[in-house]
């Protein structure tokens, strides 16, 4: 008897081993990426609701997401067809999968399954093959599923806001000024060059930020561009008309070209722009005044504009703000996007020799910042954004959903310039 069981035990293990191990299953994650946060087009729409008016076959939708762990992931498309039957193709990489679809309510339709061998942002394209309606399909998310656990999955969730997820992240360059000279900075100049290439539509390089407005350039259309200056006012609202009389931005001069008028939405105060045909690849200069004046209780900051190949100066504009004495404070340069179509698209900047002039009018070159960004960055919704230095010059970039993203909150250090910064002000329009 003894023996008996002795014997037995050993295959009862093994037997209870072999159970204990078919109990166990994988879990499962689920992940649902809308389109309204998470796509791009060159044909159909995209709304907060997703995908429509995908009629034509030449037209790719493009669904972003960024995994930190290598896996397979189960592919699947909430969509409907409204009518008729239709063939799409879902592609990422090297895959390709071809789907039939009929669903004539919203629902939840398969693909198939998605290798991705390295961490990184993932693509998936969409493209017609054949339909029999009017559209190929109304698509409203994309879901994955995996079997590894990943911190690390980025893209724009419901709840948050798609502009600003599909926009991309804010980038910004915090300058470091010596102690000293904090409250006593009549003048800031910086410079900007945007490589070939990088002035995609919607970019504003901003170069002079301050704590009550801000100085840069856009591009603003395929045919436009623009030299923007626009100072808050004191009255917090996004409603420029409920401004009170006494605490509006006064326009005091302008350059010739220049079109000054109250902005809002984003704050609200005193704006302005001349249009200018800037170039990437060429190098321009922006210098900023602060004149505060004790007796009236106000400041007048005033912006020029350099054409630095052509050695020439020009008048933006001159902005009085009332309740507000103060010299420049808070100085910073920023690269940000304001068309949500286009932040697919990455773009970059270089910000270089900057400088300071206290109300001696001694100069003082910074060199030192530390890099930030925007909420979209701060909550995880995207990580295509990246700061540095490349020998005298700092530099930003964001969107076009790239790899090598930067940790914010860094300082970095960029090489003196080889000359003290000298402006004639009798040139000055």
């Amino acid at each position: 008897m003894k023996l008996f069981i002795r014997i037995s035990a050993i295959p009862f293990a093994l037997l209870l081993s072999i159970f204990l191990k078919a109990q166990t299953v994988n879990t499962i994650y689920t992940d649902t990426i809308p389109l309204g946060g998470n796509a791009y087009t060159n044909g159909a729409e995209i709304t907060d609701n997703g995908l429509v008016n995908w009629t034509d076959a030449s037209t790719i939708i493009s669904i972003y997401f960024r995994a930190d762990v290598p896996q397979t992931f189960d592919i699947a498309l909430r969509l409907q067809t409204s009518n008729g039957k239709s063939e799409i193709s879902v592609s990422s990489n090297n895959t390709i999968l071809k789907k039939q679809i009929e669903q004539t309510a919203f629902g939840v339709v398969h693909i198939g399954k998605l290798n991705v061998s390295t961490p990184g942002y993932v693509k998936i394209d969409l493209k017609g093959i054949s339909k029999t309606g009017h559209v190929y399909a109304d698509v409203s998310d994309l879901i994955i599923q995996y079997t590894k656990q990943d911190t690390g999955l980025v893209y724009v969730k419901n709840g948050s806001s798609f502009h600003f997820g599909r926009r991309g992240p804010s980038v910004h360059l915090r300058y470091e000024v010596p102690e000293e000279l904090k409250n006593d900075i009549c003048w800031f100049y910086n410079e900007i060059t945007i490589p070939e290439d990088n002035d995609k539509l919607g970019s504003y390089f901003m170069a002079d930020g301050f704590g009550e407005g801000y100085f840069g350039i856009q591009v603003n259309s395929e045919t436009e561009r623009r030299v923007l200056f626009s100072v808050w006012s004191p009255f917090e609202t996004d409603d420029p008309h409920s401004i009170p009389d006494s605490l509006k931005i006064q326009l005091l001069k302008k350059g010739e070209a220049v079109n000054a008028n109250n902005f809002g939405g984003e704050g609200s105060g005193g704006q302005s722009f001349m249009r200018f045909n800037w170039k990437a690849g060429n190098s321009y200069g922006f210098l900023l005044h602060a004149e505060p004046d004790s007796l009236h209780h106000t400041t007048t900051f005033t912006a020029y504009f350099k054409n630095i190949a052509a050695g020439k100066w020009y008048l933006i504009a001159s902005f009085k703000r009332p309740q507000t004495i103060t010299y420049l404070t808070h100085l910073y340069s920023f690269l940000e996007n304001f068309i949500p179509e286009t932040g697919d698209q990455a773009r970059m900047g270089f910000y270089k020799n900057q400088w300071i002039a206290n109300s001696k009018g001694e100069w003082h070159e910074l060199t030192n910042v530390t890099f930030t960004v925007d909420a979209t960055a701060k909550g995880g919704y995207r990580k295509d954004y990246a700061a540095g230095t490349d020998g005298d010059k700092f530099f930003l970039k964001n969107d076009g959903f790239f790899n090598e993203f930067v940790k914010p909150y860094q300082s970095f250090k960029r090489n003196a310039s080889a000359k003290k910064l000298s402006i004639d002000f009798s040139h000055l329009p």
